[in-house]
């Protein structure tokens, strides 16, 4: 009996374990904050509560754009991921990129994720005026039109109620500080907490 009990919690632990891998740039790094104070690390404190055998994975690299996807994909092959965060773009939208390449980028990440049965949250990005109202339109759209495609979750903002307050951001008025990076951890978790 007791090994038979012991084989059902071993068997439950396995079904509840998950990963969550979240792949993005500075943003998701932490930048110039400590590992704990990044969102991902906020939200594996927040859950971890409720689960247990959660494992998060911070694949947050300073100044990536949507075009390096793909290709980290390939670093977690032989992880088990059950789900993905995708916090790319940002940058894209910053430097000009066109919302085409951008828009390509991100839906071959998406694909290579469900491809391995990885459940994907997409995290929407805005940007200020300075590249004209067209091509701010035109970037804002890749999100919502993405999600739709691929079936996934969308973030609306990841920033919502962070950009552009200076009480929740680091002096340089882009990267978020532990107080922004707690209101992005809400953010993110209304919609990745029902895909656990």
């Amino acid at each position: 009996m007791k090994t038979f009990l012991a084989l059902l919690v071993l068997l439950t632990a396995s079904v509840e374990a998950s990963t969550i891998l979240f792949l993005g740039d500075s943003l998701t790094e932490g930048y110039q904050l400590s590992k704990e104070e990044s969102f991902p690390s906020v939200i594996e404190r927040k859950l971890s509560q409720k689960h247990k055998d959660l494992k998060v994975i911070n694949g947050g690299v300073a100044g990536a754009t949507s075009a390096s996807g793909p290709k980290r994909m390939e670093w977690y092959k032989k992880t088990k991921i059950d789900v993905m965060v995708l916090a790319l773009g940002a940058n894209d939208g910053l430097r000009g990129m066109k919302v085409s390449e951008t828009e390509k980028n991100l839906s071959a990440v998406i694909e290579k994720a469900q491809a391995r049965g990885i459940k994907v949250v997409l995290a929407g990005m805005k940007m200020p005026t300075n590249m004209g109202e067209p091509y701010r339109t035109d970037f804002e759209k890749i999100f919502p039109r993405i999600a739709e495609k691929y079936k996934i979750r969308l973030i609306p903002f990841l920033l919502e109620g962070v950009g552009g307050n200076p009480k929740l951001n680091l002096p340089d008025g882009i990267h978020p500080n532990a107080k922004g990076y707690e209101v992005i951890a809400n953010n993110v978790l209304k919609e990745l907490e029902p895909e656990l």
